[in-house]
C-alpha cells in the first residue's frame, strides 16, 4: 500500500520529516572467470579458499538524489591457482530528503548499502552455481563498523598530517 499526500509528494516530504527512497536499483557491472575450466572441476577434493573483498562508493547527483555502488570481489583459490573469480557492481539511486548535511554521509555509506546487499549476495551464489561451483553465499557484513573503521583511520590521518 503506497502512501500520498494531497499534492502527490511521499508522506515524509511534505511535513519535513526525513525520508529515503530507493527511485532505482540495478546491476551496473558484472564478470565471472573460471579460468582453468574444466581442469578446476577435477582438481582434489578440497573446498578453495575464499577471500571476499567489499567496496562502497557514493556519489551526488544535485538535488536529494545519489547513486551508491556495492562492489563485491570474490576469489577462489587452490594453492596459488585462482578457481574462480566473481566481481560484481550493484547499484542504486536513492533519494534522501529532509536530513541534515552532517548525517547524509552514514546513511549513503551504512543504510544504502545495507538495502542494495542482499540483491549483490544472490547475484554473487547464483553466478557461481551458475560456474558449476557451490554457491557463494555471503555472511552479512556490518556496514556501520566498517564506517566507524573507516572514520577512525580519516581521523588518525588527519592528526598524523597535523603533526607532521
Amino acid at each position: 500500500m503506497s502512501e500520498t499526500t494531497p499534492n502527490g509528494a511521499e508522506p515524509g516530504q511534505a511535513n519535513g520529516q526525513p525520508s529515503l527512497r530507493v527511485l532505482a536499483q540495478y546491476l551496473k557491472d558484472h564478470s565471472f572467470e573460471n579460468p582453468r575450466a574444466p581442469a578446476s572441476f577435477r582438481e582434489g577434493d578440497s573446498a578453495p579458499g575464499i577471500e571476499v573483498n567489499v567496496d562502497v562508493n557514493a556519489r551526488g547527483f544535485g538535488g536529494d538524489q545519489y547513486e551508491v555502488e556495492l562492489s563485491v570481489s570474490v576469489r577462489a583459490r587452490r594453492a596459488e591457482d585462482v578457481v574462480f573469480l566473481v566481481e560484481t557492481t550493484y547499484a542504486g539511486v536513492f533519494e534522501i530528503a529532509n536530513v541534515p548535511e552532517a548525517q547524509i554521509e552514514p546513511i549513503l555509506l551504512i543504510e544504502c548499502p545495507r538495502l542494495l546487499f542482499p540483491f549483490a549476495r544472490q547475484i554473487v551464489a547464483e553466478t557461481t552455481s551458475a560456474g558449476n561451483f557451490p554457491p557463494v553465499m555471503l555472511d552479512p557484513i556490518d556496514f556501520m563498523g566498517i564506517y566507524q573503521r573507516n572514520m577512525a583511520a580519516r581521523a588518525e590521518q588527519g592528526q598524523a598530517a597535523q603533526n607532521a
